[in-house]
């Protein structure tokens, strides 16, 4: 997991995984959605790949990246207790808003 904390801590890393969130991509059409230089956008790809965040298969000359989710699997399992401690939170504040608003009626 903390190969992949490291990996989203840059933004340009969190940026390249949005866009692949929505497709497949090359690293040059990375690089043209991207203010950084072909070879940037190849270092964070790499960045990635390491972490198992994103895959790369072969399309005749091109590397096409897309997203693994499967790596946020333990991210996410990690977050659902702070979730939990926030969805309490939020409706006990939810309660309080409720009983405000009783009151001035």
């Amino acid at each position: 997991m903390d190969a992949v904390l490291q990996a989203l801590a840059d933004g340009s890393r969190r940026t390249v995984l949005e866009i692949l969130r929505d497709h497949p991509a090359t690293a040059g059409e990375l690089a043209d959605a991207l203010p950084i230089a072909r070879p940037g956008v190849s270092r964070h790809l790499r960045v990635l790949r390491e972490a198992g965040l994103v895959s790369v298969h072969q399309d005749a000359q091109r590397r096409v990246y897309s997203v693994r989710p499967e790596a946020l699997v333990e991210l996410d399992d990690w977050l659902e207790n702070y979730r939990a401690l926030w969805q309490h939170r939020l409706d006990a504040l939810h309660t309080e808003i409720a009983r405000g608003n009783r009151r001035r009626t």
